[in-house]
């Protein structure tokens, strides 16, 4: 059936950021250059990890996965962005706003499932370090990244095909600089009640339930460390977790921040901007992070750039 079945509307309007007209210009520069950082600091990740063989473990074949759906969760969103602002058109059409959510909830889901296969990663590394090359299989890996694959497509594929049906015969001017769910369905002049009864079912599945289970993972390698404290074991469980804890903070806490403490008033600015954080803040932050308080990393680019300077 087609898409113009279900919605009188052939395409929705991206108002976008809630700046001046004038501050347009530094506001596109900025996000240029964070979407590049992004991409390239991403890229350098998964380029590391796959030619330093010391990084060729189960915790950076993860971070490696999780690099590259940073890449893909901001192209999503940024670069139509980035192209309506310097055209300074902000149309975006029916089936490119349906396949945009799609994309965008598969991204953000997979990061969650992700995050949470590098827990219990970090969790069997400390609790059961014995036993770890044991447990953490080369074919558990691939599981886990699987399995976080499916769950993220049929939930993305869940909520688009909800959306698909819903009708949209009235204002099709959307408050946002992507086609964010939640916006949607504030718009469409449907009964909305099933989906937001999917989102919530669904959100426990893949938000909630990965998110209980990284605290959990960090519950037991806190008593770990306390059973038997001491300065080495403290270091290394900072040296090991620093990175990917910082990182779920991030990720979660935008989500907390959006989801957890709506807005007083009526406007969606504190959507959009929250919005932002999590799109494209921290998928750029992600590279630093794990550069600047991972030690293997940083050995890693030395090792490749004191290569490349001997070889000239």
């Amino acid at each position: 059936m087609r898409w113009d079945n279900h919605s009188s509307a052939s395409e929705f309007i991206l108002l976008g950021f809630p700046i001046w007209l004038e501050e347009q210009g530094v506001y596109y520069t900025l996000f240029l250059l964070m979407y590049l950082t992004t991409v390239l600091g991403n890229l350098l990740i998964i380029l590391l990890i796959r030619l330093d063989s010391r990084l060729h473990s189960p915790m950076y074949f993860f971070l490696s996965h999780l690099a590259l759906t940073d890449i893909s969760f901001s192209s999503v969103t940024a670069p139509k962005m980035l192209m309506n602002k310097l055209t300074h058109n902000k149309s975006i059409s029916y089936a490119g706003c349906i396949s945009q959510v799609y994309f965008f909830l598969l991204f953000g889901d997979l990061d969650s499932f992700l995050l949470t296969s590098m827990a219990y990663d970090r969790y069997v590394a400390i609790c059961h370090p014995l036993h770890y090359t044991t447990i953490m299989s080369q074919n558990l890996c691939y599981l886990l990244v699987i399995v976080s694959w499916v769950l993220s497509s049929a939930s993305a594929l869940v909520h688009t095909l909800l959306l698909a049906h819903l009708s949209f015969c009235g204002d099709n001017n959307l408050p946002h600089f992507f086609c964010d769910l939640s916006a949607l369905l504030k718009l469409s002049s449907s009964d909305t009640t099933i989906n937001e009864l999917v989102i919530l079912t669904v959100g426990v599945v893949v938000i909630t339930l990965p998110f209980i289970c990284i605290l959990v993972s960090y519950g037991h390698i806190g008593a770990t460390i306390l059973r038997a404290p001491s300065v080495k074991g403290i270091c290394k469980a900072f040296s090991t977790c620093g990175s990917h804890l910082s990182v779920v903070t991030l990720y979660y806490g935008a989500i907390i921040g959006l989801y957890f403490f709506p807005s007083s008033n009526n406007t969606n600015d504190k959507d959009v901007i929250v919005a932002v954080l999590y799109t494209l803040v921290t998928p750029m932050l992600n590279p630093f992070i794990y550069s600047l308080r991972n030690q293997d990393m940083k050995g890693a680019l030395g090792n490749i750039l004191s290569k490349r300077i001997f070889s000239v």
